[in-house]
């Protein structure tokens, strides 16, 4: 039998029982839809936060210090000198340290507000954000001379701004650890303005940050975000601060460097593994479904033995009537997997619409259907299809065709 016969006659044996055929079908539906989602959020996912790094800066790096105490400890002026003796490589250095400091305003207190002590170039005027992304909506940034004098103003996110003085912050007041601050610029939402977020932050001098984990008001944390010459020399940026933090203090476990690039990769990297995962998860689905497509072919055998011992009796040959049954099964496991793919790719542009309705900061984010898992998902369900339905094909080929014609 011609391979386009049999494959009419499955299209003709799928009509025949329409509803069988949609729940045979349900499994690799379901798998199918589960995998194109999962890889489109995932391709999705992973282009968003790319995109993000370089808004931020693809020639960043962070660097961490988690030493305290002891005979000696990097400071903001060692990173200066070390960009004016390599400027091939560095374009610029902040500190940016934080500090656990009761933040005021009225009677109201704020426990949840990150404080941060940076420097005057954190802030590119060229780009019109800071180096880790925050864009400034009213007023202005730290200046060299606030920075350079430890003057008592600050930089807010959007929540405070909202939150203690209705969205007009410039030139009002607040304390940090008791201490009196005028707000001289504020900040754009980046998160959801919400307590404890990305928007409920201070930017204070970095002189001003160090006194206040000097007189203990609470443990700080140091880090330094530089920013090298170009992507290019971002690894030999990185090169010249770690021979620098390795002969101050002999030790790399107390330190970290990390370019952009990096991080970008490192994310990348955690996202495919957790994809991976959920992957093989959906692709459970697809097994039940092989399993369900086997079951259903097992009882057409069992419903069509009496045609198969006719067809025998007629000339047909065994591996004819294997044939048959294992283009039927990858027929319904095709279809299951076609009807799959569209309905994955509807859901992946449904995610896409409610990203964008719920989640305030994921303009950019798009769930992307990606061809080759598209075709490699249809290619698995066609395969599965074909694999589950060789036994129940393989059991009508032997059938003997006296015994068959008998049944009844």
């Amino acid at each position: 039998m011609k391979i386009g016969q049999s494959f009419r006659l499955a299209i003709k044996s799928l009509l025949t029982s329409k509803v069988r055929a949609l729940l045979t079908m349900l499994g690799i539906i379901i798998g199918v839809a589960a995998v194109i989602v999962i890889v489109s959020l995932g391709n999705g996912m992973q282009q968003y936060m790319n995109s993000q790094f370089e808004q931020i800066g693809v020639n960043m790096i962070q660097v961490s210090v988690f030493s305290y105490g002891g005979n000696r400890e990097v400071t903001p002026d060692d990173f200066y000198g070390l960009a004016e003796k390599y400027p091939q490589y560095i374009e610029s250095v902040s500190p940016y340290l934080s500090a656990s400091a009761v933040v005021r305003q009225g009677a109201q207190e704020y426990e949840r507000t990150s404080v941060y002590g940076v420097s005057e170039t954190l802030y590119n005027p060229e780009k019109g954000q800071t180096a880790s992304g925050d864009t400034l909506e009213e007023g202005r940034f730290l200046s060299y001379v606030d920075v350079e004098r430890n003057q008592k103003v600050c930089v807010i996110g959007s929540y405070l701004n909202q939150a203690m003085f209705d969205g007009k912050g410039i030139g009002q007041s607040l304390t940090v650890g008791g201490v009196p601050y005028t707000v001289i610029g504020t900040l754009s939402e980046k998160a959801d303005s919400t307590e404890g977020s990305g928007d409920d932050l201070i930017y204070l001098p970095y002189g001003l940050v160090e006194q206040l984990n000097a007189a203990g008001s609470g443990m700080g944390s140091s880090s330094y975000l530089v920013t090298s010459t170009s992507k290019e020399t971002s690894s030999a940026a990185k090169g010249v601060i770690e021979r620098m933090l390795n002969r101050i203090y002999g030790d790399s476990s107390v330190y970290m460097v990390m370019t952009s690039a990096e991080m970008m990769e490192m994310m990348d990297s955690m996202l495919s593994v957790l994809m991976t995962i959920l992957v093989i998860i959906a692709a459970i689905s697809l097994v039940v479904g092989g399993i369900g497509i086997m079951n259903i072919m097992l009882v057409s055998v069992t419903e069509r033995t009496r045609e198969i011992g006719i067809r025998k009796s007629l000339g047909a040959k065994g591996r004819d009537i294997r044939s048959q049954f294992i283009i039927e099964a990858g027929t319904t496991s095709a279809i299951g997997g076609v009807i799959g793919i569209l309905f994955g790719i509807l859901l992946a542009n449904l995610f896409t619409a409610v990203a964008g309705v719920i989640v305030s900061d994921a303009d950019g984010f798009a769930a992307i259907p990606n061809l080759s898992g598209i075709l490699v998902s249809f290619g698995v369900s066609v395969g599965i299809g074909v694999l589950f339905g060789y036994l129940p094909a393989d059991k009508a080929a032997k059938l003997n065709p006296i015994d068959a014609l008998r049944y009844d």
